[in-house]
Order: C-alpha cells, then sequence, then structure tokens
C-alpha cells in the first residue's frame, strides 16, 4: 500500500505545466494548439526532467494527458470492453512442429480461434493450462482501429492533435487493459465453473450407497511389488492380508484369493482400478471359477487411496501396518461405505473434477468442504463406529471435539444413547443441540436415538410412536393439539410422523449400486454395437467419462446422451449412474471408446430424425476475414498479454483515411444465442473418432 506509483507520461507531462494547452486542444482548432505551444517551452536547470525543449514536445506532452483522460473514463472502458467482446476473437496457436502435435496433449487447440463471446469454461481452462506448461501461444484478435473510432465518434474533436491522442490511449493505455480484463474475468468465471462441476460430481460420488453387512477382500493391483489384499468384517475392521504376484506366480494367486474367501466368509471383492487391474480381475474371475466361491468381485476407482495411504489420518488408524497394506484396506472400504471412507481423503485427489489443479485452490477447498459437510448431514453418521475424518463435518463438531468423541469411546466403550454426548468434554449446549439429530446409535435401547428425530421432541415423539407404528396417524384435531402442547410447527409434526412410519432412511438408497461382475473383458473382445454396462466416472462439459471394467475408460459425447437435444451432460448423467451403453467408436491405437445412449439405428426412437445440435464442427483455425467494402478496411491487431502497445501509425493532418465509426452494440458476457449449439468436436478428445464414425 506505500509502493509509491510510477509516474506516466501525463503525469509528467502535468508537472510540466502543460496541462492548460491540452484544455485548449480539446476545445480549439488546431491552429490554436500550434500557435499556444511555443508559450510553454521552458528550461529546468535545477530539473531536467520538467524542461520542454520545443513546442512539438509540449504539444505531445499535451495529447499524453489527453490519452490518459481517455483511457481513465470509465464509460470509454465500457465501450471498448463491448466492441472488443462482441468482435474479438481467442486465437491459439501449438508451439512446436508437426511431430510434437501428434504428442500433443493439446493438438485439437494447435491452429484453433473462437469468437470471445462465444467461449466457453472448459475451453479457457485447458488454454489456460496449455499456456502455462508451454505447449500453447495464446492471444485475444481484436479491432483497435474500429475501438479507436467509436471512442473518436463518441467525443467531440476540432482538431487532429485530439484525434491521435484518442488513438494513442486506446492503444497504448485502455486496450491492453481491457485484454487483461478480458482474459482475467473469462478465467475467474471459468474457474467457477470448473468448482461447480467439482462439487457436483463430488456430491453424487459420496452418495453412492453403501453395501452394508458385507465382507469384502480389498485388492489394491501392483506388478513389481506384488498385489496387496486386505480382508474384512461387515463394519470394515481389518481382518487379515496377503501379498501375491499374479504375473510370476498365477496359480498362487488364485489359491491364496480362495482360501481367504473361505477363511473370512467374504461375499465380494473390490479390485482397483490402477496398474496392473486387468491382469488381477482376471485372476480373481478365475478363482472363483475354479474354486465357486459364493462371492462376486467390483472395480474400484482407487484415484486417492495412495493419498489416504500415505496420511496421518492412515497411520493413525494402521500404525503397523505397510503404507501399500493401508491402500488395499482404503478400496475395500470405499466400496462397504463410499463417504465414510472417502471424506479422510482430500478431495482434489479423488479425480471428480474438471481441471480441478488449475482452478483458485482456496475457493475449491472451502467448496469442497461445504459438499462433504453438505452430504454427511444429509446422511447421518454412526455415532459408535464413525472415525474422527467423519464426525469433524457433522453441524457443530470441530476437528476436536470429533477426536475427544473418539477418545471418549475408547476409554468408556461404545455410546449407549445420545444424552451421554454431554458428558464428553467439550460437548457444551450449543454444541449438542446442533449435532445431536445427525448422530445416530443403533444399539441405544432407546430406538428414537436411532432416527432423525432430535432430542428435543423426544416428548412429542413418543407420544406418536406407539399409533405410528400400528398405521394410525393423528387426525386434524390430533395434530392440532399436538402443535399447541409441544410448540411445534406443522412441517415439524410432519417430518415426525414420517420418520417414525420409516426410521433410520438413508438418502443414499435410491442411487444405483455398484456393477458386479463374475467373468472379465478385455478392449480387444468388445466391438462396435456391442452393449455394455458401465458407471459414470466423472461429468464434465462435453460428456462422461464410464467405467466398463476395463483398464480404459470409455467416453460418451454429450451429444451421444438422447434422441434429443442435451445442453447440459448432468442433465442425463451423474457421478455413479449405471447404464447400459452401446459401444460406436473404437480406436485401436489410443485405446479409446466411444458409447452412446440413443436409440439404435432403425429403432423407433432412430426413426425420428436426426437429433438437434447434429450441425457439423465450426472450422478450426482464424475466423475468415471481413469482406473489404463491408464497413470500410479493418486494421486487426494482435497482442498477446504482456507486450507493450503496437505502434500507433501517424495520422495525416487533415485527418483522412479515418476508418468510419462501428456502431455500438450491446454488451452481454454471455454467449450470443444460436440455433444450436456447437457439437463439441472442436475440444472434444475422442473428436477424430466420432467425426470418422460419421463419415
Amino acid at each position: 500500500p506505500f509502493k509509491k506509483k510510477k509516474k506516466t507520461r501525463g503525469m509528467l507531462a502535468q508537472e510540466r505545466g502543460l496541462e492548460p494547452l491540452a484544455e485548449i486542444m480539446l476545445s480549439q482548432g488546431e491552429e490554436a494548439v500550434d500557435e499556444a505551444a511555443p508559450s510553454f517551452v521552458r528550461e529546468s536547470p535545477d530539473k531536467p526532467e520538467l524542461a520542454v525543449a520545443n513546442a512539438r514536445e509540449a504539444i505531445q506532452g499535451a495529447m499524453d494527458i489527453i490519452a490518459e483522460r481517455v483511457s481513465q473514463d470509465p464509460d470509454n472502458r465500457a465501450a471498448v470492453k463491448r466492441h472488443y467482446v462482441s468482435g474479438g476473437h481467442l486465437v491459439v496457436k501449438g508451439v512446436g512442429d508437426e511431430e510434437k502435435k501428434a504428442k500433443s496433449t493439446y493438438q485439437m487447440y494447435w491452429d484453433y480461434a473462437e469468437p470471445l463471446n462465444a467461449l466457453k469454461p472448459h475451453r479457457i481452462l485447458a488454454v489456460n493450462r496449455g499456456e502455462r506448461e508451454g505447449e500453447l501461444e495464446v492471444r485475444l484478435e481484436v479491432d483497435e482501429e474500429g475501438a479507436s473510432a467509436l471512442l473518436q465518434e463518441r467525443a467531440t474533436t476540432f482538431n487532429r492533435y485530439h484525434r491521435e491522442a484518442i488513438d494513442d490511449g486506446v492503444r497504448r493505455l485502455l486496450g491492453p487493459a481491457v485484454l487483461r480484463e478480458i482474459r482475467s474475468e473469462a478465467s475467474d468465471e471459468a474457474d467457477g465453473h470448473g468448482i461447480t462441476v467439482f462439487s457436483t460430481n463430488l456430491k453424487n460420488l459420496l452418495m453412492q450407497p453403501p453395501i452394508k453387512g458385507t465382507r469384502v477382500l480389498g485388492v489394491d493391483p501392483g506388478i513389481r511389488t506384488g498385489t496387496k489384499c486386505a480382508a474384512l468384517d461387515e463394519t470394515g475392521k481389518f481382518l487379515d492380508y496377503f501379498v501375491v504376484y499374479q504375473e510370476q506366480k498365477p496359480d498362487a494367486a488364485r489359491a491364496a484369493i480362495a482360501e481367504s474367501v473361505k477363511k473370512h466368509g467374504l461375499a465380494l471383492i473390490a479390485v482397483g482400478n490402477g496398474t496392473a487391474s486387468h491382469e488381477m480381475q482376471e485372476i480373481v474371475a478365475q478363482a472363483i471359477s475354479e474354486s465357486s466361491l459364493p462371492c462376486e468381485f467390483t472395480v474400484v476407482d482407487e484415484d486417492g487411496a495412495s493419498v489416504y495411504s500415505a496420511s496421518d489420518v492412515a497411520r493413525e488408524e494402521f500404525p503397523e501396518l505397510d503404507l501399500t497394506i493401508r491402500g488395499a484396506i482404503s478400496i475395500g472400504r470405499r466400496l462397504q461405505d463410499p463417504l465414510a471412507e472417502l471424506v479422510k481423503i482430500d478431495p482434489k485427489s479423488i479425480g471428480v473434477g474438471l481441471y480441478q489443479h488449475d482452478v483458485n485452490q482456496k475457493r475449491l477447498s472451502d467448496e469442497l468442504d461445504e459438499v462433504v459437510g453438505s452430504v454427511v448431514n444429509n446422511v447421518g453418521v454412526n455415532l459408535n463406529t464413525a472415525s474422527h475424518s467423519l464426525l469433524k463435518y457433522v453441524s457443530g463438531i470441530n476437528a476436536g471435539t470429533a477426536k475427544k468423541i473418539v477418545r471418549y469411546r475408547e476409554e468408556k466403550g461404545a455410546i449407549a444413547g445420545r444424552d451421554q454426548l454431554k458428558a464428553i468434554p467439550g460437548m457444551g449446549e450449543k454444541t449438542f443441540e446442533q449435532c445431536a439429530g445427525f448422530l445416530k446409535i443403533p444399539e441405544s435401547p432407546n430406538p428414537l436415538d436411532n432416527t432423525w428425530v432430535h432430542p428435543e421432541n423426544y416428548a412429542l415423539a413418543e407420544e406418536l410412536l406407539a399409533s405410528v407404528r400400528e398405521g394410525v396417524e393423528p387426525d386434524p384435531e390430533a395434530r392440532r393439539a399436538l402443535k399447541e402442547k409441544y410448540s411445534v410447527g406443522d412441517a415439524t409434526l410432519s417430518d415426525i410422523i414420517a420418520e417414525l412410519k420409516r426410521p433410520n432412511r438413508d438418502p443414499r438408497e435410491g442411487f444405483p449400486k455398484p456393477v458386479l461382475q463374475k467373468g472379465v473383458i478385455k478392449f480387444e473382445d468388445l466391438a462396435e454395437g456391442m452393449k455394455v454396462t458401465g458407471k459414470v466416472k466423472n461429468v464434465v462439459d462435453f460428456g462422461a467419462f464410464v467405467e466398463i471394467g476395463i483398464k480404459e475408460s470409455a467416453l460418451i459425447h454429450v451429444s451421444e446422451m438422447s434422441d434429443r437435444f442435451v445442453r447440459d451432460p448432468m442433465e442425463c448423467l451423474k457421478v455413479g449412474d449405471v447404464k447400459e451403453f452401446r459401444i460406436i467408436s473404437l480406436d485401436p491405437v489410443r485405446r479409446r471408446i466411444g458409447l452412446s445412449l440413443k436409440s439404435a439405428p432403425g429403432s423407433a426412437g432412430a426413426s425420428r430424425g436426426a437429433p438437434r445440435g447434429e450441425r457439423p464442427p465450426r472450422p478450426e483455425g482464424r475466423p475468415e476475414a471481413r469482406p473489404e467494402g463491408e464497413r470500410g478496411p479493418r486494421r486487426v491487431v494482435v497482442r498477446k498479454a504482456g507486450e507493450g502497445p503496437a505502434p500507433r501509425p501517424q495520422a495525416d493532418r487533415a485527418g483522412e483515411g479515418r476508418p468510419a465509426p462501428r456502431p455500438e452494440k450491446s454488451y452481454d458476457r454471455r454467449p450470443a444465442p444460436r440455433e444450436r449449439e456447437d457439437d463439441g468436436m472442436t475440444y472434444n478428445p475422442f473428436a477424430e473418432l466420432l467425426k470418422n464414425r460419421k463419415k
């Protein structure tokens, strides 16, 4: 705040006493300016920087003052911004030759241009990342000459000096500032959009239903150090572990899995989807088949398992175990109860976001914490089994109080009732009031302790309990009496009755269950037209990534999600959805799989005609130049962030050759409405594959 402001050319001209000359320039003709200029010539031996050597230097100083005023006028800034956004383009070029392009992640942006008023958030995030990594050069291409003409039309000018000053103000000062602002605002909006996408996906991921009362074998595939397997009981308690080497000793691996399943009565095997997952799935499938094991297996997303296994939380839980075994435990537990296990992992490591490492990290962390807290309180937690990582998200409980609850459990044993919470150090009346309704105790002798009913309403609930269980609800007169007696509203009374009808309901029950398997497929088994059951792993702007039981994730593009037009993929799919998809394209070289939910060709749904939005992709590269005679000649200026201003052309003394002014357009940051949205081929990583299919 105390840093001295750098002097501008306009500020220096004011110190030289040239402001009166600037006023003459604004209000009188060229001859008056030329006559007055010599009187401002001055010498300054003590301060040479304040000297004015000649009349031309005085005129230039006055022009600098006017240029600065032009750039600082908020109306001018808004007008130039509207002009740039309505007619400018984002132009992207790849850095490198064709060989580098072929290997680049950003090859779809290698020669790319798009109007500024039609940019989509995920494209901005992708381009920004490519620029940071040195893969792409990004610039905004705008019509500075048109902007200069626009401001000259807005002003009343009496001489060429004034017009040149406006032009200089646009090119040297206002234009670069507006371009930075446009780029910054676009990036901020893209950040917000990316955070929203991540939050929505995370919520759907955390809301996946648990598999209750099932013993699980968690499998963390590996090659060099072997595959770690951990057996867990129905509550997620660690039972045993072993290591198999499926590459070197496949027979021993199958035998070890069969032995563990029989020994511990395991009903489900959770195989991580990382390195060597496919090979391990084959071993598991063979073990189930050869030994006639009464169990199935499923593939579990292991994103974040390694992060958890090396965390302080994992070390506290399993101080004696190797971190690789902790990873296998995490994989098994996230199948048993996804919410209870995933809250232990930094949400940014779970892998359901859109450029999550590029957005504002503080905003992202705050938003994700809010989402996790919302889900935890929506689902509720078992007070006697929840870890402190889960308890800290309960309303009213912080990390310190959560650890005190766990410590109290360890010292005193299982908590028998909600009232016992008040004996925990740090659990005051207000904290109890906030958290009690979200903490459930299945072991409590009071059945209300395992419901959503808050202790302050126990008296009312107990009066209703017997009749509601018999299927008898209070009539309107009885409801009115209960509301008056216990000072509750109609909504609270209705909620208590609904909870007593169906106690301890889990809002996750309506979500799809995991896809269970007995056999295994590989990429080579797939064929176009085949139907596969898959689980949605991540939903982004251009489509969704789907796990179909092999190492590679498949993509369903937004244009393939329905026979009708779909603007937002989240209208059709969410993380965790399990659906039957049709394979429409396979790329054996890049091992990419394209899916569709559209009606198959020839079916009733497909006979309705092509869906909206199936127009050809917009050509990549720079937009076509405007016809010369449309609005006069146009000078397009290309400038990258951080570059200096373009050189200002010398205007003729008569002021001729100035381009015709452009009509001012309304400014709207949203993309201009179009009859049909683009089909996304220009930014879809599977674009080439889908284009070839459509041909």
